[in-house]
């Protein structure tokens, strides 16, 4: 048992945030067999041949001896600072990381996996070995993920408002309640349940950084380490379905309002804007408007104003419909 312990003043401080390079990286350890997680079909074969040339042609075996099973390289991904983060931004907090800071963690790295490979000790020993691993890295991400990107992001921003949501009406206990079936909210503190011996750390005064991911489901990961503050990164919410089932026929709820606005109406399981949507759904922005138009028109689901966004969900009658539809036997 992990007790992540939270003052009032942690609380506080605590805040979500989104890393694309942490997205990355799990796809990457995916890849390399360092992880049991699966991809889903589609983006499996789009992303192991890619990852095979990648190999072949660029320093992508250098970052790779970075990790092994349970851990990895903490400069290679630093903490996100907001859920603005940008590819960009990720990019330049790497390069920007000191040589001597670099060089300790990739020792230590080589400790946990050891390797004799001479092209590889080449990179990791180059002064500008951040630059050259920030470099293949970028090329990485523009031919592996930044395509799937938005949907990805979408599927991530709609954790947030859904927690938002629930720490707006309930407080922290009941944003924190569903994060991950191993870990829950008693006597002022995040419990984690994993192997081995009782432990228990402190944000001091920090904050927790909650961190919703793709990559890392169906685990959950704990960062205690610097350069990261104390940081959760969890399955963003809709992410299992994504990994775990095949794109689903409309049936009768297609029949009854075509293919596309029936997929909008299932998409609404949890509030989302106009552009979450198209990007989750792979749709156009205005596609999606008029589908949610009629939607509304046919009191299927309804808008409510949140910040500078406008969230969609679905009413009472649009669950309705859609419980009848997916109850409804096959012929």
């Amino acid at each position: 048992m992990l007790r992540i312990e939270l003052t009032a003043d942690d609380l506080l401080r605590s805040r979500f945030a989104l890393s694309p390079l942490f997205e990355l990286n799990g796809l990457l350890r995916v890849l390399s067999g360092l992880s049991r997680h699966r991809l889903p079909s589609g983006l499996a074969a789009r992303s192991r041949p890619v990852y095979r040339r990648l190999l072949a042609e660029t320093d992508l075996a250098a970052v790779q001896a970075l990790q092994w099973p349970r851990g990895g390289a903490s400069f290679l991904v630093p903490p996100p600072a907001s859920l603005a983060q940008s590819w960009d931004d990720e990019l330049a907090a790497l390069r920007a990381v000191p040589l001597d800071e670099a060089r300790k963690d990739i020792a230590h790295c080589l400790r946990e996996r050891p390797t004799d490979d001479p092209a590889v000790l080449a990179v990791l020993r180059a002064d500008d070995v951040c630059e050259r691993l920030a470099a293949t890295l970028d090329r990485a991400w523009r031919e592996l993920l930044a395509a799937e990107w938005l949907r990805l992001r979408a599927i991530c921003e709609r954790d947030v408002v859904h927690r938002a949501g629930l720490l707006g009406r309930a407080g922290w206990a009941a944003a924190f309640e569903d994060l991950h079936k191993h870990v829950r909210w008693h006597e002022g503190a995040l419990e984690l349940s994993r192997p081995g011996r009782g432990e228990v750390i402190r944000a001091d005064g920090q904050g927790l950084l909650l961190v919703p991911s793709v990559f890392v489901w169906p685990a959950v990961a704990v960062h205690t380490d610097d350069p990261w503050p104390r940081a959760l990164v969890y399955p963003a919410r809709g992410t299992a379905a994504l990994w775990q089932s095949a794109p689903v026929g409309p049936g009768a709820l297609g029949d009854l309002l075509g293919p596309s606005r029936a997929r909008v109406l299932t998409a609404l399981d949890e509030p989302a804007s106009t552009t979450q949507l198209a990007h989750a759904l792979g749709l156009a922005v205005g596609a999606v408007g008029d589908h949610l138009a009629v939607l509304r028109r046919a009191g299927l689901a309804d808008r409510a104003r949140s910040g500078r966004s406008v969230l969609y969900r679905r009413t009472a009658l649009g669950d309705a419909l859609r419980a009848g539809a997916e109850s409804t036997p096959l012929p």
